[in-house]
């Protein structure tokens, strides 16, 4: 079976119409139809059921559907080898990133250059661990450098490093006069947190658990800068990654480490296992791995 049948039959399927299809397809809705035909006649079932008002799969066109998605997925990615296996030497890696990783990847980029310089780097954030995921499979990053815990099959997952998670209020905060803050101390505070989806959020959760307490939860927020402007105004206190606070120093805010726990995420180098990677590239998250060694 042809693959541009099978593009033709997910197209279909996807616009749930022959014309749609066909003018997304750039061919003629009777060309269409006839080589959907001539598909069924190939396999000897109806994938479609067709009728005046719509088109429904039969149950031969949803096993259909579910493989050709596949098929054509293996297919892009085949090309997109293709294209880097031609590209090796030069092209652009793409890294995507989490915020806290600002103040050391700047380091290693300094020293790849001196390696390789006619690679261009594209950096992009990364945030929730399904985006993760989908960034990797769907080849819009080499890499990823991430707090998410990737489990998977298909994905390598790296350790690099543990950093420490404080917490950050405003400097006019009446936390500022304690000379040792509990997650016990901060419970009726309004509290900044990420949304759901990101690791952290459950790391703080979880050692708010721990200590049998809950957050008052009153901002959910994606990125820590969008935090920190929160504190700034005073409007509530966060917990976020040490290294974030890295940088020209803020005085409207203040950080401290909360006692006992024992607050802290890794952060992990992610890539597909097998998807071919270039030397310019694969020497690239080298410099990364040997960054921490």
């Amino acid at each position: 079976m042809e693959l541009k049948k099978l593009k033709y039959f997910v197209t279909v399927v996807d616009k749930m119409s022959f014309s749609k299809a066909a003018e997304e397809l750039h061919i003629s809705q009777p060309s269409l139809s006839n080589a959907i035909k001539n598909m069924e006649s190939e396999l000897g079932f109806q994938i479609i059921e067709r009728n005046t008002r719509s088109i429904k799969l039969t149950e031969v066109g949803e096993i259909l559907y579910d493989r050709a998605i596949y098929l054509l997925s293996e297919m892009e990615v085949v090309k997109k080898e293709m294209e880097e296996v031609k590209n090796v030497g030069k092209g652009d890696i793409r890294i995507g990133m989490i915020e806290s990783v600002k103040h050391w990847l700047p380091k290693v980029i300094v020293q790849y250059h001196r390696k390789v310089t006619d690679m261009d780097i594209k950096l992009t954030e990364v945030l929730s661990g399904n985006d993760v995921k989908n960034s990797l499979r769907n080849y819009k990053t080499h890499a990823i450098l991430t707090n998410q815990l990737i489990r998977e099959a298909d994905i390598e997952t790296i350790p690099l490093y543990n950093e420490k998670l404080v917490l950050v209020h405003h400097e006019s905060h009446p936390l500022v006069n304690m000379e040792a803050v509990t997650l016990k101390d901060v419970i009726k505070e309004p509290f900044i947190l990420s949304t759901e989806g990101f690791q952290t959020r459950e790391d703080i959760l979880r050692a708010f658990e721990l200590e049998n307490v809950r957050p008052n939860i009153k901002y959910e927020i994606e990125r820590f800068e969008t935090a920190l402007s929160l504190v700034r105004e005073n409007l509530g206190i966060t917990i976020i990654p040490e290294n974030y606070l890295q940088g020209p120093h803020d005085t409207l805010i203040r950080s401290r480490t909360i006692v006992p726990t024992a607050l802290e995420r890794t952060v992990y180098l992610t890539y597909m296992k097998n998807r071919y990677l270039s030397p310019a590239i694969r020497s690239f998250l080298s410099a990364i791995t040997e960054f921490f060694e």
